[in-house]
C-alpha cells in the first residue's frame, strides 16, 4: 500500500471538515437526523473536485425523486405490507435498470430515486402519517451533505483530472506508438498474435478508463473545465486508431508475404514510424507525408489486380493514421493548456460519433431482476418476524445491491461492503457508549470524531481501500445516529446492525443465486452482441454510418478487453480478432452505403454478397464460407467492369477489406473476366 501523501491528505481532511460543517448546520437548523447529512459527505466525495461535483446535481435530483415516491407509496399501502414491499422492490428495480444504461454521472439520479425511496418508505411504516415530514427531512439532510462535500471541493485545494488525463495520454500515446511502429514494420519482425492482440486490448480498455475522468473535468470549477470540449473526440480518436492501426499491419504483412510490397512504399513506412516518433508538431512534415501517399496511390482502372487494391486500401488507411496522430497531438495541448479546441479536425468522421456507448438492456432487466428479488427476501424476513429495527435489512440490501450492481459478480463487493458495514459498527459502538457520553459540546464531539474519520478519508484515496474506507464511514454514521441529545440506547443499536448486516447478506446470496456471471461469460455476450451488429449491418439495418458502428463496437471491446485480462489464455484466444469484427463492420457500412449509387451487374453482385455475409455473420461459427468467398469475389469482379467514378472506388476498397476481414487466410483475389449483362449474352 501506497503511503498517503499530502493530496491524500488534504482530501481526508477536507472530505472531514465538510462533513463537520453538514453536521453543525442539520443540528443548528434542528433535522431530525442529521447523521444522513454526515453519511451523505462521505458517499459523495471524490478525489477529484470534478467527479465529487458531477455526482452532486444528479444526487439532489434521484434524492427528491425519491422522496416523492415514497410520500405517494407509503400512506396507500401502508396496511398492506406485502403490496408496500412489491410496490418499492420494483420501482428500486425500475430505476437501477435505467441506471444501467447510462454510464456516466447521470446514472445516479435514478439509482438514488430508487434507493431513498427504500431509505425513508420502511422506517416510515411505523408512522405514516408523518412521511411528508419524514422525506422532506431526509431531502433536506442529504442535499445538505452533497452541498456541504461540493463546496468543499470546490473551494479546498480542487485537483483537478486535467493533468491525471494528460499523464494518462502520454502513456497510452507510447503504448500506441510502439505498437504502430511494430505495425509498420510487421513483415521484419513480425509479432505474436496473442502479444499483438493483448495489447490491442489493453490500449482499448485504457482508451474507455479515461472516461471517468474527463466526465470529471467537464464538471470542474477549476479553469481546466474549458478543455473538456477535447476531451469526446480524444476518446474516439483513441479508440480508433485500434482498427486503423490494425488495418494498416494486415495490408502491409499480406503485401510483404506476397513479395508486392513497392520500395517506395517500404521507404516510406520507415520514415512514417520515424515521424511517428518525434514529438514536435509539424504540420508541414505530415502535409509532405500525405503527399508521398498521393505519389504511390495507385488508380484503379478496369480490373485492378490483388496487390493493386491492398495498396489503395493501404494508402488510404495511412492517412487516417497521419490525421490520427496529428489530431491526438493537438487535443493533448488543449488538455494542457486548459482550452478549447478550435481548428476543425483532420479526422473529421470521429465529430459525428463521439458520444455512442453501449446499452446492455438484457443485463440491466437482469440485475433489475435480482435485486428485485433481494428486496422482497428482506421484506418477507422483516414482516414474518415482526421484527424491531427490521426496516434496516431491506433498507441496506437495496443499497449494497444497487451500488455494485455493475458488476460481473456483485456478490463479492456487496460482502466486502458488509465487512466494511461491521468495521464501521464497531467504531460506532465505541464512540456511542465510551465516548460520546463524555462529548458534552460540538467542538468535542468534531474532536472526538476526527481519527476515525480521517482514517475513513485517507482510505477512500487509495482503491484498494476505497471501499471499505466509504462503507465504513457512511454505516458508522448511520448507525452512530447523531443527534441533539445523547441517547445510547443498546437495543435499537443492536437490532440496527444486526438488520443491516442481514440485509446485505441477504443481497448477496440472492445475487449470487440469481445475477452473479464470470467475466468470461460477460465478454463472450459482448462478443456476440458485436457479431449480431455486423450482421445487422449487412442487412442495412441499424447503423448508417461506418464509424458510428465501429464507435460502438470499439467501446464494446473497451470493456471486453480488462475482463479477457483475468482470464485464462485458451478463453481470450477463442473470442477470435476482435479488432477484425470492427474493420468488418466498417467496410460493411460503407459498401451498403455506396451500393445505393452502383447499378446493374455490380449492385446485383454486391447486393448477394451483403446477403450471405449478414447469413454467416448471425450464424457465425468460425468455419469459413465458400459461397460468400466466391459472391465477394465476384462482387470486386463486377464492380471492377464497371466505369470508374468514385463509388467504384469505395466498393472496391470496401470489398477488399471484407475479404481481408472475413477470409484473412484465403489465396489472393485472382481478377475474372468482365461481367456481362444478360442481354448482351442473349444478342
Amino acid at each position: 500500500m501506497t503511503l498517503p501523501g499530502w493530496r491524500d491528505w488534504a482530501f481526508a481532511l477536507k472530505t472531514y471538515a465538510a462533513a463537520m460543517l453538514a453536521l453543525f448546520l442539520a443540528l443548528w437548523i434542528d433535522l431530525p437526523r442529521p447523521y444522513w447529512a454526515v453519511g451523505t459527505v462521505y458517499i459523495t466525495s471524490q478525489v477529484l473536485s470534478g467527479a465529487t461535483r458531477a455526482k452532486a446535481v444528479y444526487r439532489v435530483g434521484g434524492t427528491v425523486l425519491g422522496a416523492a415516491v415514497s410520500v405517494v407509496l407509503v400512506p396507500n399501502l401502508v396496511n398492506e405490507p406485502i403490496l408496500l414491499s412489491l410496490a418499492v422492490a420494483l420501482w428500486v428495480a425500475l430505476c437501477l435498470y435505467v441506471s444501467l444504461l447510462d454510464r456516466t454521472p447521470a446514472s445516479y439520479l435514478p439509482m438514488l430515486a430508487g434507493y431513498t425511496a427504500a431509505l425513508i418508505g420502511f422506517p416510515a411504516v411505523e408512522d405514516p402519517g408523518a412521511i411528508f415530514d419524514t422525506a422532506v427531512a431526509r431531502a433536506e439532510e442529504i442535499s445538505l451533505g452533497i452541498l456541504c462535500a461540493s463546496l468543499a471541493a470546490t473551494l479546498i485545494l480542487p485537483q483537478s483530472a486535467a493533468p491525471l488525463i494528460v499523464g494518462r495520454l502520454n502513456l497510452w500515446l507510447a503504448e500506441a506508438r510502439a505498437w504502430i511502429q511494430g505495425a509498420l514494420a510487421a513483415a521484419r519482425a513480425p509479432e505474436a498474435s496473442g502479444t499483438s492482440q493483448g495489447r490491442r486490448l489493453r490500449l482499448a480498455s485504457d482508451a474507455l478508463g479515461l472516461d471517468a475522468l474527463g466526465l470529471a473535468l467537464r464538471n470542474e470549477a477549476t479553469g481546466a473545465e474549458r478543455a473538456a470540449e477535447a476531451f469526446a473526440p480524444l476518446r474516439q480518436h483513441m479508440l480508433m486508431v485500434l482498427p486503423i492501426v490494425a488495418a494498416v499491419a494486415d495490408r502491409v504483412e499480406t503485401l510483404e508475404r506476397a513479395g508486392a510490397l513497392p520500395a517506395r512504399v517500404r521507404s516510406f513506412l520507415s520514415d512514417l514510424a520515424v515521424w511517428l516518433a518525434d514529438e514536435a508538431d509539424d504540420p508541414e512534415r505530415a502535409a509532405h507525408l500525405r503527399g508521398r501517399i498521393d505519389g504511390f496511390e495507385p488508380t484503379l482502372g478496369r480490373n485492378p489486380d490483388w496487390t493493386t487494391l491492398l495498396l489503395a486500401s493501404l494508402a488510404a488507411r495511412l492517412r487516417d493514421v497521419i490525421d490520427l496522430r496529428q489530431d491526438l497531438r493537438a487535443l493533448r495541448g488543449h488538455l494542457a493548456a486548459g482550452t478549447p479546441p478550435r481548428a476543425p479536425l483532420a479526422f473529421a468522421y470521429t465529430a459525428r460519433v463521439r458520444s455512442i456507448r453501449h446499452r446492455d438492456h438484457g443485463l440491466a432487466a437482469f440485475s433489475a431482476f435480482g435485486v428485485f428479488v433481494g428486496l422482497l427476501v428482506c421484506c418477507a424476513i422483516w414482516i414474518a418476524t415482526g421484527w424491531p429495527d427490521g426496516s434496516a435489512a431491506p433498507m441496506m440490501g437495496a443499497v449494497a445491491c444497487c451500488l455494485f450492481a455493475a458488476q460481473d459478480d456483485p456478490a463479492p463487493q456487496i460482502l466486502s461492503f458488509t465487512n466494511s458495514a461491521l468495521v464501521g459498527a464497531l467504531g460506532a459502538g465505541l464512540y456511542l457508549f465510551a465516548v460520546l457520553p463524555l462529548a458534552t459540546s460540538f467542538e468535542m464531539l468534531a474532536l472526538a470524531l476526527a481519527p476515525a474519520l480521517i482514517l475513513c478519508g485517507l482510505m477512500m484515496t487509495q482503491p484498494r481501500t476505497a471501499p471499505m474506507g466509504m462503507g465504513a464511514a457512511l454505516n458508522g454514521a448511520t448507525l452512530l445516529a447523531l443527534q441533539n441529545g445523547y441517547s445510547g440506547d443498546f437495543a435499537p443499536f443492536a437490532n440496527g446492525v444486526i438488520a443491516s448486516v442481514v440485509g446485505m447478506w441477504v443481497g448477496a446470496v440472492v445475487t449470487r443465486l440469481i445475477r452473479s456471471v464470470g467475466a468470461g461469460w460477460s465478454a463472450r455476450r459482448l462478443v456476440r452482441i458485436n457479431r449480431q451488429s455486423l450482421a445487422a449491418a449487412a442487412d442495412g439495418r441499424g447503423s448508417g454510418h461506418g464509424l458510428e458502428l465501429a464507435a460502438l463496437m470499439l467501446d464494446r471491446i473497451g470493456l471486453i478487453a480488462p475482463r479477457l485480462a483475468t482470464l485464462p489464455a485458451e478463453t481470450s484466444a477463442s473470442v477470435g480478432d476482435l479488432l477484425a469484427d470492427v474493420r468488418v463492420g466498417i467496410n460493411l457500412v460503407e459498401v451498403r452505403r455506396v451500393r445505393r449509387r452502383l447499378t446493374g451487374p455490380p449492385r446485383t453482385a454486391v447486393d448477394r454478397a451483403l446477403a450471405l455475409a449478414a447469413r454467416q455473420l448471425r450464424g457465425r461459427t468460425g468455419r469459413p464460407d465458400s459461397a460468400l468467398l466466391a459472391a465477394l469475389d465476384d462482387g470486386l469482379a463486377a464492380v471492377a467492369d464497371a466505369a470508374p467514378a468514385p463509388e467504384r472506388r469505395a466498393a472496391l476498397i470496401g470489398l477488399a477489406g471484407l475479404r481481408r476481414g472475413l477470409f484473412p487466410d484465403a489465396p489472393a483475389y485472382r481478377a475474372a473476366p468482365p461481367v456481362r449483362d444478360d442481354r448482351e449474352m442473349a444478342a
